[in-house]
């Protein structure tokens, strides 16, 4: 029987694949990500922030300049 368990083993060790380590490396380039989406939502956000206070003030100021110059043309 020592024989015929002997075989068996060594059929179970030849037909399980050897795994291979990936954990770390997962877990690497989910950090890695994970870092890149909140940097990208906070330089997303502070850009967005910039636009709205402090060009957005000015461009609607110069549409309404432009907006005053058309109301003193003669009209036609």
């Amino acid at each position: 029987m020592s024989a015929a368990e002997g075989e068996d083993a060594a059929i179970v060790a030849v037909a399980r694949p050897q795994k291979v380590r990936r954990r770390p490396l997962r877990r690497i380039l989910l950090a890695l990500a994970t870092q890149y989406v909140i940097i990208a939502a906070i330089a997303g956000l502070s850009v967005a922030a910039t636009l709205h206070y402090l060009v957005m003030p000015q461009v609607v100021a110069q549409f309404e300049a432009i907006e005053a110059a058309f109301r003193r043309l003669p009209s036609r």
